[in-house]
């Protein structure tokens, strides 16, 4: 068994900020700051530190753009509801005579209201209509 050098004295100038940082973490971790300060020096002098660094990068970017294609898709989906909605609505709502017309004014209010608290409960408790829509749909084209 090969005997390791005795550890040295080594004194460094820190910030008061980095300081109580390092203290702080120290008392988190119940470690000594001496050895949380070795391994920092260690990681941050080491060859495959950029590497390392380089995959946590590169592995956030991944679940970001994963993230944005979801985001994406849902807002496609919203899109197509809303067109699909108003092409439906427009195509099957005869205009109204004038008496009529004016009864349906006095009621919007009424009804958006009863629209907002349906969409919110909906969005409260789900399931979201993206959930219900597969991904695997195949086109009809």
């Amino acid at each position: 068994m090969a005997i390791r050098p005795k550890k040295r004295k080594f004194t460094v100038y820190l910030d008061p900020e980095v300081e109580m940082a390092l203290a702080d973490f120290a008392a988190r971790r119940d470690r000594s700051q001496s050895m949380i300060a070795e391994a920092a020096i260690a990681s941050f002098l080491s060859p495959d530190d950029a590497e390392r660094r380089e995959a946590v990068v590169a592995k956030r970017l991944d679940q970001m753009d994963r993230r944005l294609a979801r985001v994406e898709r849902d807002v496609g989906i919203s899109v197509e509801t809303m067109a699909v909605f108003i092409r439906f609505w427009l195509a099957t709502t005869p205009a109204l005579p004038e008496p009529a017309a004016k009864a349906a004014r006095a009621k919007v209010g009424e009804r958006y209201e009863a629209f907002i608290t349906a969409l919110g409960r909906r969005l409260a408790q789900g399931p979201k209509l993206r959930q219900e829509v597969s991904e695997d749909v195949q086109e009809a084209d």
